[in-house]
């Protein structure tokens, strides 16, 4: 039996691409995101079963997550890739605090969402995964994007806080935190960030992080080294580092 997978996000980038490989792999997969024609344009040409038209700022985004859940006829993955940012130097507070929105409470919201379902809905003998798309963004406070660095440490910290939930609560639910470096999708448009990967690429490594249950998977190996050796600097040395492009 195909397992199931709805991918919050799919409308560019990274969920689009995770989603279209899921499909290509034999899974059954519900998709979600604001653009619905391009939700219709994926369904229709890549062996989607089905859509749904979410905001996750909206508070009535979970039980359109549900609803998304009952069409596909259950959930053995989420996966999330729903996320804005911008570099924002000005530090303009509209962008600030849209970035929050979503990537902090519209995160929130659906991720407690998922991990509720997989809680009263997933059986012992299978384990249920969420997967998200975080950042190496969150290793440490980037200053040229402070809202879009400190909301993808809060998802960090946060997957983390519900493995340990799972575990204590003897849930069958797999926690997977993907932190991808620079990726060249709708989000950094324009920008000049070295090392840019590509959406498909990427999303064949998460794929298999995914089907060999890794916990927290930074993409790729160059950014591995990165984050490593960011960890090794001291705050008082950090904090005076021009980081930006």
């Amino acid at each position: 039996m195909a397992k199931k997978a709805i991918v919050m996000g799919a409308t560019s980038g990274i969920g689009m691409e995770v989603a279209k490989l899921l499909a290509a792999k034999g899974w059954q997969v519900g998709i979600a995101g604001r653009r619905i024609e391009r939700l219709q344009a994926l369904t229709s040409q890549s062996g989607i079963t089905c859509y749904q038209q979410i905001d996750v700022t909206s508070p009535d985004a979970p039980a359109q997550l549900l609803e998304l859940i009952d069409k596909l006829g259950g959930m053995d993955l989420y996966f999330h890739s729903s996320g804005i940012g911008w570099q924002n130097n000005s530090l303009n507070i509209e962008k600030e605090l849209k970035t929050v929105e979503t990537n902090g409470l519209g995160f929130t919201r659906m991720v407690d969402t998922a991990f509720n379902w997989f809680a009263t809905h997933h059986q012992n003998n299978s384990k249920a995964r969420i997967a998200c798309i975080t950042s190496i963004a969150g290793t440490k406070g980037l200053g040229a994007a402070p809202a879009y660095s400190a909301t993808k440490r809060f998802q960090n910290h946060y997957l983390e806080c519900l493995s340990q939930q799972a575990r204590m609560r003897h849930l069958p639910i797999a926690i997977t935190d993907i932190r991808p470096g620079f990726v060249k999708t709708d989000l950094i448009a324009g920008s000049s960030y070295p090392l840019q990967l590509k959406p498909e690429d990427v999303a064949k490594h998460i794929v298999n992080a995914i089907e060999n249950g890794k916990e927290v998977k930074v993409i790729d190996w160059r950014y591995d080294i990165l984050v490593f050796l960011w960890r090794l600097i001291p705050r008082w040395l950090w904090t005076r580092l021009k980081i930006t492009t």
